[in-house]
């Protein structure tokens, strides 16, 4: 027996009904279920411990850079306060991850609030764009001192400092408060993220409908960011154009930007994955692996850039050397 064909207004009703089913489903996703760290519950201590190390080495660096940096007054310049503010925006950045994942490595559920997801995003985000931003930043400054060196302290006066500082956290803001305004506004029909922290893609993918609103922003975000990479890349073309008739001025321009390239190229690498990985990867990676990789660039460049800067510079490494000796004279009397 053949059932009557629905009319056009019943599939229409039909519509609104399922989406007003999905929506009142989802307005019960009140914590998240993070499922990284299911793998590791069988050796959480010693996990705990060595993620516990790294957290306070990573604060302990980029604090000792920081005093540093404040204190020696030959050392307020543009350069070294673009390298202060990389080192303060690492312990922001870590602040939204680390906390959180070692109290997981104690707890038996790794739950996290729809507040607290929200808030995590925001800050690992914030962290990891402000962090290219401050990098394009950087290497303005290195164009300026070394393509233009007559002009470079009437360029990169105290005030233009300031105002590039405010930009790297300003900008990066304002870019990805549109998308996780659009991200938070998805009705949900899950809530089981495979990973060790909250992140908007996996949020979008647990969502009941298609965020083509979210993806056309995404992808607005990512041209924006990615022509920074291409600034970074103009200067340094330049800066190398320059130095390269000369073998002095070419070692003088790598002991300078060698640092600052090895960041970018970290940065980038670490960043690409995550992307690639999050939209379009598969389950045939092992779990261990996925949460190394994925959480690469809440790890390295917080250890990486206050260490590299602060053994490449000789004016940081002097005053090191100067506080440890002036310590170990006060502890010997």
């Amino acid at each position: 027996m053949l059932l009557p064909a629905a009319s056009p207004e019943d599939l229409s009703e039909r519509y609104f009904q399922e989406t007003a089913m999905e929506k009142k489903n989802s307005s019960y996703v009140t914590v998240f279920t993070l499922s990284g760290l299911n793998e590791s519950s069988t050796n959480k201590y010693i996990y705990f411990s060595f993620t516990l190390l790294g957290y306070l080495f990573i604060i302990c660096v980029n604090l000792t850079l920081i005093v540093i940096i404040a204190l020696e007054k030959t050392l307020h310049e543009p350069m070294y306060f673009f390298i202060c503010n990389l080192g303060a925006n690492a312990l922001y950045g870590t602040a939204g991850f680390y906390p959180k994942l070692l109290f997981d490595f104690l707890s038996d559920t790794h739950v996290i609030s729809y507040s607290g997801c929200l808030l995590q995003i925001f800050v690992i985000y914030s962290f990891s764009a402000s962090e290219l931003t401050n990098l394009t930043v950087m290497a303005y400054d290195r164009y300026v001192a070394i393509c233009r060196p007559l002009e470079y302290h009437a360029v990169m006066t105290p005030l233009t400092t300031g105002k590039l500082i405010l930009f790297s956290w300003i900008f990066p803001l304002c870019c990805l408060c549109v998308s996780i305004l659009l991200t938070f506004r998805l009705p949900l029909c899950g809530s089981h993220i495979e990973k060790l922290y909250c992140d908007s893609i996996s949020i979008v993918k647990l969502s009941c409908v298609d965020a083509i609103a979210y993806i056309v922003c995404r992808y607005v975000i990512i041209c924006i960011f990615f022509a920074h990479f291409l600034f970074i890349l103009f200067s340094y073309m330049k800066i190398l154009r320059v130095c390269r008739a000369s073998s002095i001025a070419m070692s003088k321009c790598l002991q300078t930007c060698l640092p600052h390239l090895l960041s970018v190229i970290n940065y980038f690498i670490a960043i690409i994955f995550d992307v690639l990985y999050g939209g379009h990867g598969s389950n045939e990676i092992p779990q261990v692996l996925h949460n190394l990789l994925s959480v690469e660039f809440l790890i390295v460049p917080p250890v990486f850039n206050p260490v590299i800067y602060g053994l490449n510079f000789q004016n940081v490494r002097n005053k090191v050397t100067r506080m440890c000796s002036r310590n170990k004279v006060i502890h010997t009397y």
